[in-house]
């Protein structure tokens, strides 16, 4: 990837309520959120860790973007350290970058900051990457991350987040542009989604290795890493030359409680302040003390089982169509979701607009024809393993459990192996087949989902999982197409192999996320997993 600089300028209730931490000669409350996780890779780096909860910590605390989403509204791009944007053709885009936005080490933010953080040294590494289209194989997160030298796994995502990312410049030293090598309809987008955020370029050069920049980025945010113990806990400070104005919190601690139990309780004796991901079963119980609340609900995520179509059982595309047709999954939001979250009409979402295909739905619930599925596929009852996490996801184990008989009552044999970790979900040394997933789409069009994790570049080919070569050629027909009306109708075709004919993955239902918190807390829960402590939610 070519990296132009030029004319850059240098710049250096009756419930007796425990009462939040107060600083000496600062007067803004702290507060203690107990989540199931922190991050699943031990980094803050947006581009290692590509998760629901990396997610929840980063946005809008730590990371920021040139554009942004409206977290507690409609998700809607919205201007952030760039302020306004232009399309000069289909391949380019200028951004005009806000003045006098300073970074956690008080350095201002200029276009040199925005090139650095697109180019190779800090994103995409200094191999040569793969062709549009073709597999850029990544390696299980585990690498040697003491020197500087990109981790493979962000190079990968940054491939994956930018697969024809040509250039990009500085025109002046409050003005960028971005340039494909290929038309794309979707660069604003990838500018808003999550991996596309600044960092200090000064800071990332000091840092002695990449662990110890991953550890503690500067950045732009709201609040500044204070200290970080992974497995344990992250604790955050206020920036106060935000350039979004004075944070409202002096200090925010992400507390790993995996337990709810232990979250619920925290919550009530007064040791957190929040708890997330609580389990619908729940809801009831707290909020029968009047002196908390609970909020949330559906979410831009959908929650999938995955197949790893090399494993002997399922090299058979039937026998991982029956596997989906013998899916109750609308038994599984009734029962353990209450009601509350919804089954989707596929990897799909209605903010999708006209790419939305409204009379799409998941493989319909039919265990007659799941067994119909097996018999012609001649399976026999050999084993299948399924690869799972203990409640990573809100009603995981459940959700897994159930499933599993639901699988058993039509003749397949799925058997669960409980994981530790993520490696060891990916891990293959021995044979893979089912896991679970979540997919989310970071900005309002399919590529943004559907190729972003299932395409030649996605999550699930580079770990080798699945492939298909029509759905690839098909994936960069889509990222590069102008034709609205043809677009739509590859995501039509893309949704049939996917979900129908050579499945890659199921939807099992829309995902859901809920936070408890005090009543008297006036803070709003955003319609993702992030978590809005900026000083416009808060106090509201």
């Amino acid at each position: 990837m070519q990296i132009s600089r030029r004319l850059i300028l240098a710049a250096p209730a009756t419930l007796a309520l425990p009462r939040f931490a107060i600083a000496q000669g600062d007067t803004r409350p702290s507060i203690t959120i107990a989540v199931q996780k922190v991050v699943n890779s031990n980094t803050l780096e947006v581009l290692r860790e590509q998760s629901n909860v990396g997610e929840r910590v980063f946005f809008s605390s730590i990371w920021e973007g040139l554009i942004a989403r409206d977290w507690t509204g409609d998700l809607r791009s919205v201007p952030a350290l760039a302020t306004e944007w232009r399309r000069i053709d289909d391949r380019t885009v200028e951004l005009k970058l806000r003045q006098g936005v300073r970074f956690h080490n008080g350095d201002e933010l200029t276009a040199d900051d925005v090139v650095f953080t697109f180019g190779p040294e800090r994103m995409f590494g200094t191999g040569q990457g793969a062709p549009q289209g073709v597999t850029l194989f990544a390696s299980v997160p585990g690498a040697n991350l003491q020197g500087k030298e990109v981790p493979p796994e962000v190079s990968a995502v940054a491939r994956r987040n930018w697969p024809s990312l040509e250039k990009v410049e500085a025109v002046d030293k409050y003005t960028v542009r971005f340039v494909n090598r290929t038309p794309d309809v979707t660069m604003e987008g990838r500018l808003a989604r999550y991996g596309s955020d600044i960092m200090n370029r000064r800071a990332y050069e000091a840092a002695g290795s990449w662990l110890e920049w991953a550890r503690k980025p500067v950045t732009t945010g709201p609040y500044m890493v204070a200290e970080f113990r992974p497995d344990v806990s992250l604790t955050l400070v206020a920036h106060d030359a935000y350039w979004g104005g004075r944070p409202p919190l002096r200090q925010i601690r992400f507390l790993e409680v995996p337990e709810v139990s232990s979250r619920i309780n925290g919550l009530l004796s007064g040791e957190y302040q929040f708890a997330c991901d609580l389990p619908p079963d729940q809801i009831e119980a707290v909020e029968r003390n009047r002196a908390f609340e609970v909020q949330g609900g559906t979410i831009l995520n959908h929650r999938l089982t995955v197949f790893d179509k090399n494993h002997p059982q399922l090299r058979d595309p039937r026998v991982r169509r029956a596997i989906t047709h013998s899916m109750d999954r609308q038994a599984i939001v009734d029962s353990l979701w209450a009601g509350r979250t919804v089954v989707p009409k596929g990897l799909q979402w209605d903010y999708y607009g006209e790419m939305f295909h409204s009379d799409w739905s998941v493989p319909a619930y039919d265990p007659a024809e799941a067994r119909r599925l097996l018999r012609e596929a001649g399976y026999r009852g050999e084993p299948i393993p399924y690869r799972l996490l203990n409640n990573y996801y809100t009603n995981q184990t459940a959700t897994a459990q159930v499933l599993v008989e639901m699988w058993r009552s039509v003749g397949l044999n799925v058997q669960i192996e409980m994981k530790e970790n993520w490696a060891q979900i990916f891990d293959r040394s021995s044979p893979r087949a089912i896991r679970d997933w979540s997919n989310s789409a970071p900005f309002n069009d399919p590529v943004s989902s559907i190729v972003n994790q299932h395409g030649p570049n996605g999550q699930q080919q580079q770990v080798g999982e699945w492939t298909n070569e029509e759905l690839n050629r098909l994936s960069v027909e889509l990222e590069t197409s102008t034709d609205r009306a043809r677009r739509r109708a590859v995501f039509r075709r893309m949704l049939e192999i996917a979900e129908r004919e050579d499945p890659a993955f199921t939807v099992i239902h829309q995902n859901a996320t809920f936070t408890a918190k005090r009543r008297d807390i006036r803070w709003k829960a955003s319609p993702a997993f992030a978590m809005d402590f900026r000083a416009g939610n808060w106090g509201i």
